[in-house]
C-alpha cells in the first residue's frame, strides 16, 4: 500500500511549486485541480449541471465555461460556490481513487495528492499523511494580482472565501514555509519529506 500525502494550501501560496518538489523526488502526483478542469469541458457530466445552474453567462464564444467567470460567480455566491463543489467534487473523488490504486498497482512508495479544498471536503479521507504550503497573506494577494490580472479587493475575496490559513495549519500534519525564497521553500520541503520517510520506514 503507497503512503497518501495529501498536499493543501491556500490559494497562490505555492502548491505548484511544491507539488514540483515532490515529483523532482520520483512521487507520482495527481493534481485535482487538472481532474476538476477536464471535468467543465463539453461533453462531460458536470458540464451541463453547472450550465444549469450558473446560466449561460459563464461560456466562452467558443462555448466552453470560462474558468474566470465562473469563479466571479462562485466566489460572490458561497450557495453556488458549495452547489458547484457538490457537483464536481464527487467526479473527481472517482477518478482520483482509480488513479491511487494504479499507482498503488504500480507499488509506489509514495503517491501525492494535491487538494487546495483538503480539509473543507472530505477528500481528507483520501490521504494518510497532510502537508500544507504556507504563505503570508500580503504574499497571497501580491501573487494573485500578478498570476490573475485582477485588482486587490477580488484577490481579498478570494482568499477570505476559503478557511484560513492558521486554521489549514493547525490541522495539517507538516508545514512547508513558503513565505521566503524558493532556496528556503526547498530547504523546507527536504525537511519534512525526509521526516515523512523517516515515519513510514
Amino acid at each position: 500500500m503507497a503512503t497518501i500525502i495529501g498536499l493543501t494550501g491556500g490559494i497562490a501560496t505555492g502548491k505548484s511549486t511544491v507539488s514540483k518538489m515532490f515529483e523532482e523526488q520520483g512521487v507520482p502526483v495527481i493534481d485535482t485541480d487538472l481532474i476538476a478542469k477536464k471535468q467543465l469541458q463539453k461533453g462531460k457530466p458536470a458540464y451541463k449541471e453547472i450550465l444549469a445552474l450558473c446560466g449561460e453567462d459563464i461560456l466562452a464564444p467558443n462555448g466552453d465555461i470560462n474558468r474566470n467567470k465562473l469563479a466571479k460567480t462562485i466566489f460572490s455566491d458561497k450557495t453556488i460556490r458549495q452547489k458547484v463543489n457538490a457537483i464536481v467534487h464527487p467526479k473527481v473523488k472517482k477518478i482520483v481513487k482509480t488513479e491511487i490504486k494504479h499507482f498503488e498497482d504500480l507499488d509506489e512508495p509514495f503517491v501525492l495528492l494535491v487538494v487546495p479544498l483538503l480539509f473543507e471536503t472530505d477528500f481528507y479521507k483520501l490521504v494518510d499523511i497532510s502537508v500544507l504550503v504556507y504563505a503570508r497573506k500580503k504574499d497571497q494577494v501580491e501573487r494573485l494580482i500578478a498570476r490573475e490580472n485582477i485588482d486587490e479587493a477580488y484577490a481579498k475575496q478570494k482568499i477570505k472565501a476559503q478557511l484560513p490559513l492558521s486554521k489549514k495549519r493547525e490541522m495539517a500534519d507538516y508545514v512547508i514555509d513558503n513565505s521566503k525564497n524558493i532556496m528556503e521553500t526547498r530547504k523546507s520541503f527536504q525537511r519534512v519529506f525526509k521526516k515523512i520517510q523517516h515515519s513510514v520506514e
